[in-house]
């Protein structure tokens, strides 16, 4: 029988987009748990449910995308991912335990910018290469960029994000592949600075939406249906309020 070795299972055979696709793991499986603590998330999990819930917010977009291109999951694959993220988790955990709400507020606003233009990244290239069209790999990009965010919602019986109003989670995921698909397949750029492009477009949106207050616009209403909306915060308002309070 041939020895079982590190390399059988894939540990040593990142390439460059498995490094990417390892990011967008990583980063959405620490979201994945500061959601779940949130008081709009949390249902009195316990430990182990936060770490669930922070691997379906890591890796779930990513199993589903290779499902849709007809690959095996990359965690079956890849042991990084289940090792990376519950790292995450535990990194998660502790920043909630030692912080304050408003802290933790502008943390998650940060990272969910930051962390949504890697999925969008790699689930577009993951089409290109099962040879689908262009608009086939935005598709797929938003999927698994989005797929995480929607387990958890619907875990915590909360309304998907994707479905409600926030500033342009879905667009940006949108304009991130878009970015990229250009980038590569109009351009001729490689991969790597076609990924700086695409995150820095995508980043640079959602980042920008937060700060401002941009949001998607919502069909006209009768006053009354608007009445007990929370209060919704730019990006750093939280940050800002943690500080001012330990000033």
């Amino acid at each position: 029988m041939t020895p079982l070795i590190f390399s059988q299972y894939g540990i040593w055979t990142l390439g460059t987009m498995g490094v990417i696709s390892l990011i967008a793991a990583t980063t959405n499986a620490f979201n994945g748990a500061l959601l779940a603590r949130r008081p709009d998330h949390y249902k009195h999990f316990t430990v182990i449910g936060i770490v669930i819930l922070a691997y379906a917010g890591g890796i779930g977009g990513g199993i589903i995308r290779d499902i849709l291109v007809n690959k095996i999951p990359s965690p079956l694959e890849n042991p990084w991912y289940l090792i990376t993220c519950l790292t995450a988790a535990g990194v998660a955990l502790l920043i909630d335990y030692n912080s304050e709400q408003k802290f933790k507020d502008g943390l998650f606003q940060f990272m969910t910018a930051f962390s949504l233009p890697w999925y969008a990244i790699v689930g577009a290239q993951a089409a290109l290469d099962a040879h689908l069209g262009y608009i086939a790999a935005i598709i797929i990009g938003v999927i698994a960029t989005s797929a995480g965010r929607w387990i958890i919602d619907v875990a915590c019986q909360v309304v998907p994000k994707q479905l409600v109003r926030g500033e342009f989670f879905v667009l940006a995921a949108v304009l991130t592949g878009a970015a990229y698909v250009l980038s590569t397949q109009a351009f001729g750029i490689s991969v790597v600075p076609a990924t700086a492009i695409a995150f820095v477009v995508g980043f640079g949106f959602r980042l920008i939406s937060q700060a401002l207050g941009w949001e998607e616009w919502e069909p006209w209403e009768p006053p009354d249906l608007k009445t007990g909306e929370k209060a919704r915060h730019a990006l750093g308002v939280g940050l800002q309020s943690e500080f001012d309070d330990h000033a």
